[in-house]
């Protein structure tokens, strides 16, 4: 009996490492591809480290899903981050049309906590917390999401090499990315950037079901002695039809652009 119960375990033991064994070399490619999404994310978001501070204005065209278009003019104003531990801050601010003009939208990004977001309404003349559960609704009746406008953060996410592919004449590779932020409106996201800039191309957004959302596609890009920014952004959404479309001008850096400006009291000058 004794006997029989050695020859079991054994055999047991054998089917585990036979088991463990096959599974190694899936858990090693699965650690590669990461790390290799991972370092291109990386590569990405570095590639233009030490601009300062950036201001530039814009025109947003929302289309709906019969078409029809309306646009608005604002600014963005942003403050880089310290390090890659914390977020960058920006300053969004419209002048048109008349019914919004004066809205604005303080960011303070986060990496694994909620940003912090505020929203100052003129028509309420008060200020607006954002919160967490709010922040992938739409802004100010966009395609973009509030989560959308921090989600350039490297560590904000974690990450899959997918393969490479040529997009639009140019070679990119792809990677999945997965927020870690566990208030996200999106399970993941796919992302093509170019093996020569280093800029993304194509954003391919998933929802909290998995299904598609929305794609964005950013063009125009521009080198600013070393900072490439795109001039032309437009996000889809696939299940309503709708567009928005975001249109550059000439961006200014190392403005010099105070601290305060970024904080939530500079809203109160707004009013």
């Amino acid at each position: 009996m004794i006997l029989e119960n050695v020859k079991v375990m054994k055999s047991v033991m054998v089917a585990v490492f036979i088991m463990a064994s096959l599974a190694m070399p899936v858990i090693g490619a699965d650690k590669v591809a990461q790390q290799k999404g991972y370092d291109i994310a990386a590569r990405s978001d570095r590639s233009d480290a030490g601009f300062g501070d950036s201001d530039v204005k814009l025109e947003m065209v929302l289309r709906n899903a019969t078409g029809q278009e309306t646009s608005r003019q604002l600014s963005i104003k942003t403050q880089e981050k310290q390090s890659e531990q914390v977020g960058d801050k920006s300053l969004i601010v419209f002048d048109t049309p008349r019914d919004i003009g004066g809205t604005a939208l303080l960011s303070h990004a986060k990496i694994l906590k909620s940003d912090n977001q505020w929203l100052f309404l003129p028509a309420l003349k008060r200020v607006k917390r954002i919160s967490s559960a709010n922040k992938s609704g739409p802004f100010v009746s966009s395609e973009f999401a509030f989560e959308d406008l921090t989600i350039s953060e490297l560590n904000k996410f974690t990450y899959s090499y997918v393969g490479e592919e040529t997009y639009k004449g140019r070679p990119t590779d792809i990677i999945d990315r997965y927020p870690r932020y566990e208030r996200s409106g999106y399970t993941s996201q796919r992302v093509w950037i170019d093996q020569g800039d280093f800029q993304p191309r194509k954003v391919i957004f998933y929802d909290r079901k998995g299904d598609l959302l929305k794609t964005l596609q950013l063009a125009d890009y521009r080198d600013y002695g070393g900072v490439w920014r795109a001039h032309l952004l437009e996000m889809k959404n696939h299940q309503s039809g709708k567009s928005t479309k975001l249109v550059y001008g000439d961006y200014r850096f190392k403005t010099g652009i105070s601290a305060r400006k970024f904080s939530k009291g500079s809203l109160d000058q707004l009013r």
